[in-house]
């Protein structure tokens, strides 16, 4: 029987890393996907192969609409069909609205939201082909909530929601799901940026008393991607420990 194969994005950060390592796990066929990180991403898949699981780096510049095509070209050319996509890849941006640059704007919105679009757009004829297949896409409690200094962060996760809940409907009757995991605050590199103070009241802030792991989201997204999760779609899952 065939692998299922799943991409990753963003897989060389805490999150992408996670649900790579969970999809492998799980026996799917997984891309891991990175850019600045293809480095961490090739020793990833390196490591997870060494462990007897199937992994294979792959990386473009996501904000690139003409390098996510060829990506995904290739990909398609090599393994015919993926089965399942996972967009972790993301980038943030804080500081006050009124002194954020065109650039810091357009940086934000290319990577996390248009990134997202120009992969769907490239690998959703396939699922669509086959009437089968599942993505799941990374917003954030800010995206639903809004997050002072994080104008554009919060927007580009915000915009992510809306496009996985219109996709929900328009691919739906071809057999393809589509939901989003929230998280909360998660333990990741993007974190490196607080004190440790901070993220003791964060960690305070947070029902359940601790931060989250990647580990945590990427049960979620594994769950949403398998057949127990057959009649969810469009759904937007808060993986906050009961944050908002």
């Amino acid at each position: 029987m065939a692998k299922n194969i799943a991409l990753v994005t963003g897989a060389s950060g805490g999150i992408g890393s996670a649900c790579a390592r969970e999809l492998a796990g799980r026996g799917y066929t997984v891309l891991v996907h990175g850019h600045r990180g293809f480095a961490a991403a090739k020793a990833l898949a390196d490591e997870l192969c060494a462990s007897g699981m199937d992994a294979h780096a792959v990386g473009c510049d996501l904000a690139d609409s003409r390098a996510v095509t060829a990506m995904c070209e290739d990909i398609l050319h090599l393994y015919h069909h993926v089965d399942a996509l996972v967009l972790c890849a993301g980038v943030s941006h804080t500081g006050l609205l009124t002194d954020m640059t065109d650039e810091d704007w357009h940086r934000v919105m290319d990577v996390n939201v248009s990134g997202a679009f120009y992969l769907i757009r490239a690998l959703a004829p396939g699922m669509i082909s086959r009437s089968s297949g599942a993505i799941v896409t990374i917003s954030s409690m800010w995206g639903r909530n809004g997050a002072s200094c994080e104008a554009a962060y919060s927007a580009s996760k915000a915009a992510i929601i809306g496009l996985t809940q219109a996709l929900a409907k328009e691919l739906g009757p071809s057999g393809v799901r589509v939901n989003c995991i929230a998280p909360g605050v998660i333990d990741t590199r993007m974190m490196d940026e607080h004190s440790e103070e901070t993220k003791r009241q964060l960690a305070e802030e947070t029902p359940l008393g601790r931060l989250g792991t990647g580990e945590d989201v990427a049960r979620a997204a594994a769950f949403l991607l398998s057949s127990d999760a057959s009649f969810i779609t469009g759904q937007v899952l808060g993986v906050d420990g009961g944050y908002l």
